[in-house]
């Protein structure tokens, strides 16, 4: 599934809204491409009635309902660290003081794990749901890659204007010239032929083509740009104006 690829079920949020306490349900919607296709721990539970809005209102054995949404959400991860396998935690809020319950209803951190202890986990993706649209967040490698190509570019980019400017005369040695000429811009052709015979004797590729690692790192970079966008641009997040 491509990093830049994002899901929304209109229907499910017009019918139920989107909550902390059912977040888990609509990232584990049937459509949804991002969720695995084995069973996880989160199912397992909603089969035994065990989910977020049911622990707060019963509560458990040690802690009587009903409960605050705070308490519910930590009943719930314990239940999740009794069991293994797959499973996805919702990620508790921080920095929450200066927040409106708006803005804290329109973003929500999901984590999927492979649990093999109580204690132990691996961490297998990261999602963000921002406004009731699902983004996987591109990984450490990708965005890594993705600067590295942006720097690479950028200095060979100037790395062919400035051998435009220097000429080699042997009495004189090199002389650099930064405005150009007549002849300048007659040999602008030849110039473009020698930059890429240049980069097909580095790395027998054409001009401006990518590797799979360059591109990797290009659609990680555009996921990112999307998420920010769009945080940017809602007045829910930004603002706290209440969802229309």
């Amino acid at each position: 599934m491509s990093e830049t690829a994002s899901f929304v079920d209109p229907v499910f949020l017009a019918r139920f809204g989107l909550t902390r306490i059912n977040a888990i349900d609509y990232f584990l919607h049937p459509l949804n491409p991002f969720r695995t296709q084995s069973k996880t721990s989160n199912e397992v539970l909603s089969m035994q009635g065990i989910n977020i809005g049911t622990l707060m209102a019963w509560g458990t054995g040690t802690r009587p309902g009903p409960l605050p949404l705070e308490e519910g959400e930590d009943e719930y991860r314990v239940a999740l660290s009794r069991l293994t396998g797959e499973q996805y935690e919702l990620l508790p809020l921080t920095n929450v003081e200066d927040a409106t319950p708006m803005q804290l209803a329109a973003l929500f951190t999901i984590r999927h794990v492979h649990r093999t202890t109580q204690n132990q986990t691996k961490v297998l993706g990261m999602y963000y749901i921002l406004e009731g649209v699902i983004y996987k967040s591109p990984t450490v490698r990708g965005l890594m890659k993705a600067h590295v190509t942006r720097t690479l570019e950028g200095l060979s980019e100037a790395c062919d204007a400035l051998s435009v400017c220097a000429t080699y005369d042997p009495s004189t040695g090199y002389i650099w010239k930064f405005e150009p000429t007549a002849d300048d811009e007659e040999d602008d052709d030849v110039q473009e032929k020698k930059q890429r015979k240049r980069r097909r004797i580095l790395d027998n590729r054409r001009l401006g083509e990518r590797t799979e690692e360059e591109e990797e790192g290009i659609r990680a970079s555009e996921a990112i740009d999307r998420i920010l966008s769009r945080l940017s641009n809602s007045e829910v997040v930004v603002k706290g104006k209440p969802i229309v």
